[in-house]
């Protein structure tokens, strides 16, 4: 029985399928097809359709999709309204006075996802212990849900102050909502956060509420076009925290989403890494849209509790408090269109072209220049078998598309070609600069692994910038997602605000409140029916010195919490926080948030050694042609099938290594093949 795992992307849609029992070299199966919105579940079926994959035939199937960042960053969810407490109405439009453009007096705040006219409030209180100094008052509830009819409102968030330490309001006004009018979707903030902080938690339940039906009827969709096919199994999604959950499990809680096929890339990564021995790694993800970047040192991946939607140099964007794997995100993808700004510099991206009409490459009827057209230009890219040959590119759109630019910016074709590709890069050091130098770590130690579309394509100019050793790109390295969405684990989230001074005298009540939220995910998986026998537990603590706002979270050892244990973790924090700020206080310590995780492991896709024929590295060379290599000026390149490579070969530079889907560029140096058949590039 084969495992598969999906992928949907704002240009493509990927598929892997691992089959144990499969000959050797064959027991891994790759497909990419373009997506196909608003409809994405179609792109998925197509992808089965072209490895003819049937239902019955699957034992496991996992998916990752964008359906729920596209939904909001695009405003296409449904009719949102808020309920909270009487006099917070306005907590989204209040917001916060953190400017990122802080010499810019015309900037404006992010418009809230919920306009004030569908903003509603009800007499209740809580304080921040949790008392309640004023009941619920549901008899307002009526008039309220009458108006929100009236309206037309699909979805109603509830907040209610200090939900996060009581909840008990927001499950009274849920109720008696649900009463009153069973067909809307309700939503409460406890459910999705646990965490302080007003207008995070406020903004983060009304996105919610915006996605939930979205969400609920695309998870439904796919489930049942699944059973249609046959597949009679529990399906899982991909989650923004870098685990797995049912279909079931997600369908109302559709914003831990977010992230989901970027977090499956990274714990694909840190795989690969458990695989080859090397525990220091820098991933960049670059795809159609977007270039994504983590860091994953010692082996551990990185998570934080905060993903802030639209955030830019210039713009606050929307902070959503859902556990994330802790990236980066650019506007940089192979489907960015170049532009001339009003002072008339050439920008890359954030606008992509996406799958339809794409790049001017495809011959699709796009006419703007990209950056894929930039490879093609300067021969990085092979005309002749661009995506296996399924795509013929139309060099005629291409030129027209450059020459517009060309016109404007009078530069030549070629010169344009290499700008593109030169501000993609530096876009792309500067993600990388944000999870590495800028929180302290050295990138001189790590290792870059590159995936996605065009990975290979950017791995060794942003390595040489960074001065990075080693570029390693894995075996199908443009569907990786999905590779690490079958090496991932069924996981769940808590986390509670509640503020400690992390002494000895607080020991016993740190190690209570653990334990608590360890036996509530222990509950909630058990009433999901989900087997609980190989759960364990991974501890992480927010902390912060006394007299700070902001924290640092910290992975601490999954055992009784003592005297003894509080003076480690207080070490720990000291360690983690010098690391990141370059200094240590004296000050007491102070734990914010509880985080537990809740993993159950599940059966991984392991990855085979590829066969040796004795081939000679001459024997895998394909053709030759002209490459501009921008630094390096223009060779004729020997182009090498990567499917031919075998391990222990060794590659010279300039060289180029095509595969259907990805090509990648060693410019300088050498690359060899290891044993499992990554490509490893000295830089």
């Amino acid at each position: 029985m084969i495992r598969v795992a999906t992928d949907v992307g704002g240009t493509f849609t990927d598929l892997v399928h691992f089959d144990p029992e499969a000959a050797p070299g064959s027991s891994i199966v790759c497909a990419k097809v373009d997506s196909t919105p608003p409809g994405f579940e179609n792109g998925v079926m197509n992808a089965l359709v072209k490895t003819q994959i049937q239902g019955e035939d699957m034992d496991f199937f996992v998916h990752g999709s964008t359906i729920i960042i596209n939904t909001l960053t695009e405003r296409k969810g449904v009719k949102t309204a808020l309920i909270t407490t009487r006099g917070f109405r306005d907590v989204l439009e209040i917001a916060r006075g953190n400017r990122p453009d802080l010499f810019n007096f015309r900037y404006r705040k992010p418009e809230p996802l919920v306009p004030r006219y569908l903003r509603r409030e009800v007499t209740e209180r809580i304080d921040y212990k949790g008392n309640v100094l004023t009941p619920l008052k549901t008899g307002e509830l009526r008039p309220l849900v009458d108006e929100l009819k009236e309206e037309d409102v699909d979805a109603i968030a509830v907040c209610f102050l200090h939900a996060y330490r009581n909840p008990d309001h927001e499950l009274a006004a849920v109720r008696e909502i649900q009463r009153l009018w069973p067909e809307v979707a309700v939503i409460a903030s406890h459910v999705l956060s646990r965490e302080w902080r007003e207008y995070e938690r406020t903004n983060t339940t009304v996105a919610a509420a915006s996605v939930q039906p979205v969400a609920y009827g695309y998870l439904q969709g796919l489930e049942t076009h699944l059973a249609n096919q046959g597949f009679s199994k529990t399906a899982y999604v991909m989650l923004s925290n870098g685990g797995i959950d049912t279909f079931a499990a997600v369908r109302n809680k559709g914003i831990t989403m977010v992230e989901s096929g970027p977090a499956a890339g990274v714990f694909g990564a840190a795989a690969l890494g458990r695989l080859t021995g090397i525990q220091n790694l820098i991933t960049l993800d670059i795809g159609g849209t977007t270039a994504k970047c983590s860091l994953i040192e010692n082996g551990r991946v990185r998570f934080a509790n905060k993903y802030v939607l639209e955030r830019t140099p210039r713009y606050a964007g929307y902070p959503l408090l859902v556990p994330v794997v802790d990236i980066v995100e650019i506007g940089n993808g192979g489907g960015s269109i170049a532009w001339v700004d009003d002072a008339g510099k050439l920008r890359v991206g954030p606008r992509s072209a996406g799958a339809d009409p794409g790049p001017a490459a495809y011959g699709r009827g796009g006419k703007d220049f990209t950056m894929t057209d930039a490879h093609l230009l300067t021969g990085r890219i092979d005309p002749e078998h661009f995506l296996g040959g399924e795509i013929k590119v139309d060099i005629a759109s291409i030129n027209k598309a450059a020459d517009d630019l060309c016109n404007v910016m009078d530069v030549s074709r070629e010169a344009l070609a290499r700008g593109v590709i030169r501000i993609a890069n530096n876009n792309m050091v500067n993600a990388l600069k944000l999870v590495s130098l800028n929180r302290g770590h050295d990138p001189r130690n790590f290792s870059l692994v590159v995936f996605g579309g065009g990975g290979g394509l950017h791995g060794t100019d942003l390595a040489r910038t960074l001065q990075i050793p080693e570029v390693i790109v894995p075996v199908n390295a443009s569907v990786f997602s999905c590779w690490g969405m079958l090496q991932s684990d069924l996981r769940r989230d808590c986390i509670v605000s509640t503020p400690l001074v992390l002494t000895a005298t607080n020991a016993n009540e740190i190690d209570t409140a653990l334990r608590k939220l360890e036996k509530q995910l222990k509950g909630e998986l058990e009433s999901d029916h989900v087997d609980t026998l190989k759960l364990r537990f991974q501890r992480m603590l927010d902390m912060r010195y006394e007299g700070q706002e902001h924290t640092v979270k910290v992975a601490v050892p999954a055992t009784r919490v003592d005297a003894g244990m509080i003076e480690r973790i207080q070490e720990i924090f000291r360690d983690e926080y010098e690391r990141e700020y370059s200094y240590r206080l004296s000050s007491q310590i102070e734990v914010v948030n509880f985080h537990i995780a809740a993993v159950i492991p599940v059966e991984r896709v392991t990855a085979a050694e590829p066969g040796k024929t004795g081939r000679n590295v001459g024997d895998c060379v394909r053709s030759e042609r002209l490459v501009d290599f921008g630094p390096f000026g223009v060779h004729r390149t020997a182009i090498y099938e990567r499917a031919l490579l075998e391990p222990g070969m060794i590659i010279e530079a300039p060289a180029i290594i095509d595969e259907p889907d990805t090509t990648i560029i060693v410019d300088s140096g050498r690359a060899r093949v290891d044993d499992f058949g990554n490509i490893r590039i000295e830089v």
